[in-house]
């Protein structure tokens, strides 16, 4: 970044069609002079209204209304089923959400018919390892691998404003979380206000980072910082940060998920699509761009019966990760199936989606049932949520 910033002091600037001064200076080293036409803003915005006719006339016969059941609507999604596709009845739950966020993010630009139809054909296009563009609906970070990403904004702030432009316009394009909660170490035990000393101690070592982020907080749109003390990441990120559904917009749409953190696969338990990735791949995705990967193979989990009398969740979850290791699953999504999921309760599947990292999967994915929708209300989720 301090390159980038050298880059544009350096750097005289007439805006070429199509690009943003951040990109711009992304593009060019340092020393570089640059002069192009002056871009025409009735080219400019032929080209963006084609990319917004293409996504509006391709897809929009599969808006859907979701009505209430007194009347009035929920609000509108894209139906899977409307593409009328018979191959979509076979595409595991996990693909069906890629495929439904490919197609609610169209623009024949950074997602394109191919990629769409590329998911539908994912028997064939998988073994051959195509790659599809991804856009997540949220991420969420922790303090240590998020913090970068989070200085890397201000950065770009710093550089926009010595351009002469509006900081101010640079913001995360998709909802981030990040959860301060791996800078506690224990110094002070056995008393009764250990926690209170710990605290202290913890907020004394990194005042100026802490600092930093408060900042953010209130700097940044669509940014939610949440303090130390607040939980453990994933914890967090099931309990309270999970939507399940989004609605933007008046549009519904699946909650899906990257973080800095291989463990964010915890919230797979609740139905949400989520992995881990890093720094440079959560930072494009935080400026809407979408990630690029290779379409997975999916490795279905047929549970049946239920766990005996003296059988643990930890004893559940090591023989998983054992039976997928010996199978092999690096680099697939893991979709857990048949009757015996719905005995599993979600802390347990939890404990087993938080273990996909040490049995290499990408995900270890639960498909909301039941379960999920009783576990919402636990946690304080209205009855029109859920």
């Amino acid at each position: 970044m301090l390159l980038a910033r050298t880059a544009a002091r350096r750097l005289t600037l007439t805006r070429p069609c199509g690009w943003s001064s951040a990109g711009l200076v992304s593009r060019i080293g340092a020393g570089t002079t640059v002069g192009a036409p002056p871009c025409r803003p009735s080219i400019e915005r032929f080209f963006l209204r084609k990319m917004a006719d293409a996504a509006t006339d391709r897809f929009a016969k599969t808006l859907t209304i979701l009505p209430k059941p007194g009347g009035g609507e929920y609000g509108k999604f894209y139906s899977i089923p409307a593409l009328n596709d018979p191959k979509i009845d076979k595409l595991p739950y996990c693909i069906r959400i890629l495929l439904e966020s490919a197609v609610r993010n169209y623009d024949n630009f950074q997602v394109t018919e191919s990629d769409v139809q590329n998911i539908i054909d994912w028997e064939k296009t998988s073994p051959k390892l195509a790659e599809i563009p991804f856009k997540p609906a949220r991420l969420v970070l922790m303090d240590n691998t998020g913090g970068p990403a989070v200085v890397d904004l201000a950065a770009i702030r710093d550089v926009i404003a010595e351009l002469e432009s509006d900081p101010k316009k640079i913001n995360p394009l998709v909802p981030v979380d990040v959860v301060i909660d791996h800078s506690v170490r224990v110094d002070v035990a056995k008393c009764a206000d250990a926690l209170k000393q710990n605290m202290d101690l913890e907020f004394s070592r990194n005042k100026e980072r802490f600092s930093f982020f408060k900042w953010a907080s209130s700097a940044f749109n669509n940014m939610l910082v949440l303090p130390p003390g607040s939980g453990i990441l994933h914890q967090v990120n099931l309990e309270y940060l999970s939507r399940v559904v989004f609605k933007a917009d008046g549009v519904l749409y699946p909650d899906s998920v990257v973080g800095t953190d291989s463990h964010t696969t915890m919230i797979n338990s609740l139905g949400v699509a989520g992995w881990g990735v890093g720094g440079i791949e959560a930072m494009a995705a935080m400026l809407g761009q979408p990630m690029s990967m290779v379409l997975p193979g999916v490795v279905g989990f047929k549970l049946t019966g239920k766990l005996q009398d003296g059988v643990t969740t930890t004893d559940l979850a090591l023989t998983l990760t054992q039976m997928l290791r010996k199978h092999g699953v690096v680099g697939k999504f893991i979709e857990f199936h048949g009757e015996g999921v719905g005995s599993i309760p979600l802390p347990a599947r939890a404990t087993i989606a938080n273990m996909t990292p040490e049995y290499g999967a990408t995900m270890g994915f639960f498909p909301v049932d039941q379960v999920a929708l009783d576990y919402l209300r636990l946690i304080g989720r209205s009855d029109e949520t859920v």
